[in-house]
């Protein structure tokens, strides 16, 4: 397929209801952030297993000038690693379902749950940049978990994948084990919540009788969260960090998020040279500036108050050029494994006929989060803390108030200064190999943005190192990777594990959008 042109705006995500609804709002008067802040509320809705109300949300927004808006939520006041370890000896958390290199700190239930940004974040958004009100946007939504909306194959198969793990968190099977392909699914709870907020404003959960419920729902499975730690939540707006990668400046969020691997990658990728004309060379080109900069991750990104080298260290000129001075083209490096960050995340973009634009990125991290469900609300709790580590010597170690990392990385990239390409996926460990091959498709390869979303894409195994490949994988490809050491496996074609990206470029007379095939998602506009 080739991209789809709009004169005006456009939206893309990855759920068709939610690039609707977007798209209505740019119709109706509305502007970018409008769209974008609608259109995730309703995948808060229709897609739970990837974004919803109880997880955190980043963004970058260009309204002539880059703005990087974070609402990552904190780790309780009272969260620490022997706060979490005397939880679970009280039979709350399962230390044996824990991310490797985290020392036991558990994936789900109450423990690993952090402060939810979303609502924070979308409230800031409105205020900062929208036209409309958050009860004019949340319309679509609103009326999507009252009445309920059929559940696809796709959607229900994301939940039968977390029935497994999560049955014995409180709340999921009465809320999420509902769903079933070919079934109207509703959330009357979380239609309520969401009036809640149109009326009272983020307060409702901050300050108000929402986040009094999801604090007694967590401390009564073990968790140190209290309403205090609620109403500390801020947004913060930053400077995104910025790369070259041959003749595009690509912005990136600073840390927590891992935007500065991305970065780290592309920039000793583009030390390397122009990629070659042989494929497999190119691909193992682009592996192995993915395996520095993904071991870059673990060895430093953290809260960026606890981080012991400042980004612009690790990405001085001078440092990416020695990344790519050790790698070699003809053999796979000796790359230290990695500490996992799986994907469950919701990216989308949206651009209007002002030439605002919206790279938004929004999560509840493992598929549905922490399995926990929050009583009358329809809320599920996100699990970002499970990329904390219980290990004091850990840069990642919980603590009071800190921040953990988070991989979600919304981007946008500018030529001669000018904004050029809104693009971002989910994926976790996917993200910044994405932004990278996505980007070798449309600078290197001239590309068109649906092209560079359609083509096949590998993704590293951070664990191991092992390379998986999307079918169909021409066999010179795979051969020519494996005669250089690498361990090559097959991924089924538009799997979900190498992500759902979408883009927006900047023309002259108007938007060029794609949306992946991967998902259940559109590019629509007008």
């Amino acid at each position: 397929m080739s991209a789809r042109w709009f004169p005006n705006g456009c939206v893309a995500s990855p759920h068709h209801l939610a690039s609707a609804a977007g798209q209505a709002v740019l119709v109706d008067g509305g502007n970018a952030v409008d769209a974008a802040v609608a259109a995730n509320l309703v995948l808060a809705v229709v897609t739970p297993y990837h974004c919803g109300v109880g997880g955190d949300l980043l963004a970058i927004v260009w309204d002539g000038e880059a703005t990087g808006v974070l609402s990552v939520g904190a780790a309780p006041a009272g969260a620490t690693p022997g706060a979490i370890r005397d939880a679970i000896a009280a039979g709350h958390g399962d230390a044996s379902r824990s991310l490797p290199g985290t020392d036991g700190m558990p994936t789900f239930g109450a423990l690993p749950v952090t402060v939810p940004g979303a609502v924070a974040g979308w409230a800031h958004l409105l205020e900062r940049w929208g036209r409309r009100s958050f009860a004019s946007v949340a319309a679509a939504a609103l009326g999507l978990a009252r009445d309920g909306f059929p559940v696809s194959p796709h959607g229900a198969a994301h939940v039968d994948r977390a029935r497994p793990h999560l049955t014995d968190q409180p709340g999921w099977s009465e809320h999420y084990g509902r769903m079933h392909a070919g079934e109207r699914f509703a959330q009357r709870d979380l239609a309520a919540t969401l009036e809640a907020i149109a009326t009272d404003g983020p307060d409702a959960l901050y300050r108000g009788h929402i986040g009094e419920r999801i604090v007694a729902t967590l401390q009564a499975h073990g968790s140190t969260m209290t309403a205090a730690d609620l109403a500390a939540h801020t947004v913060e707006e930053a400077t995104p960090l910025t790369g070259r990668y041959r003749d595009v400046e690509v912005l990136e969020l600073p840390p927590p998020t891992q935007g500065v691997t991305a970065l780290t990658a592309l920039g000793a990728l583009d030390a390397l040279g122009p990629l070659p004309d042989d494929p497999a060379l190119a691909l193992h080109l682009q592996v192995e500036v993915v395996r520095a900069a993904l071991g870059d991750r673990q060895d430093h990104l953290a809260d960026p108050r606890a981080m012991r080298t400042r980004p612009d260290e690790l990405l001085a000129p001078a440092r990416l050029r020695a990344i790519a001075a050790s790698i070699d083209p003809d053999a796979a490096g000796d790359w230290p494994p990695v500490r996992p960050a799986p994907g469950g995340t919701a990216y989308l973009c949206a651009a209007d006929r002002d030439g605002l634009l919206v790279s938004l990125i929004q999560s509840n991290f493992v598929g549905f989060g922490s399995g926990v469900v929050v009583p009358g609300t329809g809320i599920g709790l996100h699990d970002r803390g499970a990329h904390f580590s219980l290990d004091p010597d850990d840069p990642a170690v919980i603590a009071p108030g800190r921040r953990p990392m988070h991989t979600l990385i919304p981007a946008l990239a500018l030529r001669d200064g000018a904004p050029w390409l809104v693009f971002g996926t989910m994926g976790g460990d996917g993200q910044p190999q994405t932004h990278v091959q996505l980007l070798g498709h449309l600078v290197d390869r001239g590309a068109d943005v649906q092209a560079a979303i359609d083509a096949a894409r590998f993704v590293v195994d951070v664990t191991d190192g092992s390379v998986a490949i999307e079918a169909p994988a021409a066999a010179a490809v795979v051969d020519g990777l494996r005669a250089r050491g690498h361990v090559v496996r097959d991924l089924a074609a538009d799997d979900h594990l190498a992500g759902h990206a979408h883009a927006i470029a900047v023309a002259p007379a108007g938007y060029a959008g794609g949306s992946d095939p991967r998902c259940e998602g559109a590019v629509v506009g007008h």
